[in-house]
């Protein structure tokens, strides 16, 4: 087997910005005029998410069993659903 040649090493660094443009052949963005063009914003209802679907009463009654030290917290359990949560949010599904 033949021996894997590698080529000299060289010192890696942070690249300036100016030599990566002038590299690239980009030109550097000319002076406006003064004047602004900017198209109008115009929110849609379509994409509007509503409330949250969230019990409201339920909430507040684990406040405040968790402010009275009555709510159970299983750290098996807690961990279990961290990990199937990442598993959920790596898989897509």
């Amino acid at each position: 087997m033949r021996d894997i040649e590698l080529g000299p090493v060289r010192p890696v660094g942070a690249v300036d910005v100016k030599i990566a443009r002038q590299a690239s052949g980009q030109a550097k963005p000319e002076k406006s005029s003064g004047e602004e063009v900017s198209a109008p914003v115009v929110k849609s209802e379509a994409l509007d998410p509503g409330q949250a679907p969230v019990d409201v009463e339920r909430v507040q009654l684990i406040r405040r069993a968790i402010e009275a030290g009555d709510y159970p917290l299983v750290p098996t359990k807690i961990a279990d659903a961290m990990i199937a949560a990442g598993i959920l949010l790596r898989g897509g599904k």
